[in-house]
């Protein structure tokens, strides 16, 4: 397959190559979708061990101001204001029609500085939405000198432990300033398989030697995009462009929990961010569609496109993801489904090239997370 003239690499590609990682085009960005090893000893390596995982491609953005937390909360339905100094949060933006722009992690640096870090796909649509909608005097940094790794899973810590231990005080969700072999880093303890972990914010220039000092360990190997999709899978994590679009709602999508309960039709600071009405309208009444997971009999793999029919063989929905769990050794997949077939252990069935392949609606997440929480 050519590959797009226009395609960027991150700080860390020459790596990934030298390492022997099979790299393609995603998001506008030559990425590593697996090395060597393969796929699942990558996944397993994973949650067994520790792995790092190059996401330079996400976009890195500050916003500053006076009143950037009030400005922000027009845009996020979070309450900004609630958060600690380095503390962050899981958020949406959302559409005038109730619909999801994009999802994002907002930290809050200080009382008049954010940090968000927004996926790859939509960097350009995102900057441009805040350039619309956040008032004249908020400052809007692209930082695209710095790049973004994430050290996931259970050995992740003890390799943090010794090369930045402030790191280890921090609980899920929350972040700090430090230096990592004479390199300054902000690391945030979160991450994107339902593990414990650590994001590393660096400069672009000294990534390398970070991400090599960090291989270094025994416990660490490089992980691929192939294996960080199945373990968001078993995560029961969202893909922004799959799981979720401009087209879904939070509610819809069964993020409800992304809404502070203060900024919910009854909570002291009600709506007031783009789409409220439309979306508390589905709080109230319900959604016709919900997004669920589905376990998958057998053993092959449903992906996303499969048609979901009930047992008089009526369409009622389709997958969103779908791929191969080497934890739970079997098939995984999201999907969404009229609300009326949204409980679990409901028996349906996905179409795999015209043969019915026996799904049941399923708590997510299929995995346990083991997010640190102190």
């Amino acid at each position: 397959m050519n590959k797009p003239s226009s395609i960027r690499k991150t700080p860390l590609y020459a790596l990934h190559v030298e390492l022997g990682a099979k790299m393609v085009p995603f998001a506008g960005y030559d990425m590593p979708i697996q090395y060597p090893g393969g796929i699942i000893k990558e996944h397993q390596h994973t949650r067994t061990h520790a792995g790092l995982f190059d996401v330079s491609h996400m976009g890195q953005i500050l916003l500053s101001g006076p009143n950037i937390t009030r400005e922000l909360e027009r845009l996020l339905p979070v309450d900004l204001e609630a958060l600690d100094t380095d503390q962050q949060s899981y958020a949406v933006l959302t559409t005038s029609s109730g619909g999801i722009l994009d999802d994002l992690i907002v930290t809050r640096f200080s009382e008049d500085v954010f940090f968000l870090v927004v996926n790859a796909a939509c960097k350009q649509q995102d900057i441009e939405h805040l350039r619309n909608n956040l008032g004249a005097d908020i400052q809007i940094e692209t930082l695209t000198d710095r790049a973004l790794i994430a050290l996931q899973a259970p050995n992740a810590y003890k390799v943090m432990a010794k090369l930045a231990p402030a790191t280890n005080d921090l609980v899920f969700m929350h972040g700090c300033r430090t230096v990592i072999s004479g390199v300054e880093c902000y690391v945030t303890r979160s991450g994107y398989t339902g593990e414990d972990g650590f994001e590393i914010s660096l400069p672009a220039a000294q990534s390398e030697s970070v991400a090599r000092l960090i291989l270094s360990f025994d416990e660490i190997e490089p992980i691929g995009l192939g294996a960080r999709d199945s373990l968001r899978l078993e995560a029961g994590l969202c893909l922004y462009g799959h799981d979720m679009d401009c087209t879904t709602s939070p509610i819809e999508a069964a993020l409800l929990w992304s809404i502070s309960k203060s900024r919910r039709p009854d909570g002291s600071k009600a709506g007031g961010f783009i789409g409220a009405e439309e979306i508390f309208s589905q709080i109230r009444n319900g959604a016709s569609r919900k997004r669920v997971g589905l376990a998958v009999a057998g053993r092959v793999p449903v992906r996303e496109g499969a048609r979901l029919v009930n047992s008089a063989g009526e369409e009622i929905g389709s997958v969103t993801s779908g791929g191969f769990g080497a934890t739970l050794n079997a098939p995984v997949a999201l999907g969404y489904v009229g609300s009326e077939f949204s409980k679990v252990g409901t028996q349906l069935f996905a179409l795999v090239r015209d043969k019915k392949i026996p799904v049941t609606v399923a708590k997510t997440p299929s995995v346990p997370q083991r997010y640190y929480r102190g």
